[in-house]
């Protein structure tokens, strides 16, 4: 068995368990009761270590948040569904399962625009603009291989999959992975901030293959049959 099925066999057997999405546990559906929950810790009080905190009854549309926690909780089950199936049957789809990385976000800034903003003079990366304190995810499956901060990039996680892509997280006003972490989709890693270079709380992300140079996330997303 290859060191990579043996990773798989090893998650299968812990279970991958429900997600909390800004404290809620999500069972793919989010109730009145629980919104008013969700509001309150997606705007990021001291306890999660949020930065410009926002009201998100003001600024972030209630149903908005419900379609993509939906989204998001779909598929976390279905990549729990795939790594319990791996124990029996290892395929590269499987180990390649991914799901969004946050609920009740806005896409800003997309790969390859052009800004005095960035060192590089272009975007490197998707922005999902959301409150100060949002609860961060893994995409898919992998290794911590580094989180702390990175100057520009702020309090920044690299998780690196089972294929060699590098998934970076930057930004974020909390990490809650040290590095040799294994992480399953759906895992919590972080929360959303304003560390770094920044105009307003976001979570930064970027692809990079083998770890190279970045690609479009969105074109990315899509390839592993992911709807942003």
């Amino acid at each position: 068995m290859t060191p990579a099925i043996v990773g798989l066999v090893a998650v299968a057997s812990a279970g991958v368990g429900t997600v909390a999405v800004g404290g809620v546990a999500d069972s793919g559906a989010l109730s009145s009761n629980s919104y008013q929950t969700l509001s309150q810790n997606y705007v990021g009080g001291m306890e999660l270590g949020g930065t410009n905190a926002v009201d998100i009854s003001r600024d972030f549309d209630r149903q908005l948040i419900q379609e993509q926690s939906d989204r998001q909780a779909e598929q976390i089950e279905l990549a729990r569904q795939q790594v319990e199936q791996a124990v029996e049957s290892y395929t590269e789809e499987v180990a390649n399962q991914w799901v969004v990385p946050v609920a009740g976000y806005r896409l800003t800034a997309r790969f390859g625009q052009s800004s005095g903003l960035w060192s590089s003079g272009r975007h490197t990366g998707l922005d999902f603009a959301g409150p100060s304190g949002s609860t961060i995810v893994s995409v898919a499956a992998g290794t911590v291989k580094s989180a702390g901060y990175e100057g520009a990039y702020g309090n920044k996680t690299v998780i690196v999959l089972e294929d060699g892509t590098e998934i970076w997280y930057a930004h974020q006003s909390r990490i809650s992975v040290s590095e040799g972490d294994m992480v399953r989709p759906g895992d919590v890693i972080g929360y959303t901030g304003s560390t770094g270079n920044v105009t307003g709380p976001h979570l930064h992300l970027e692809v990079r293959p083998g770890g190279g140079d970045p690609v479009d996330p969105v074109a990315a997303f899509s390839n592993h049959n992911v709807s942003l």
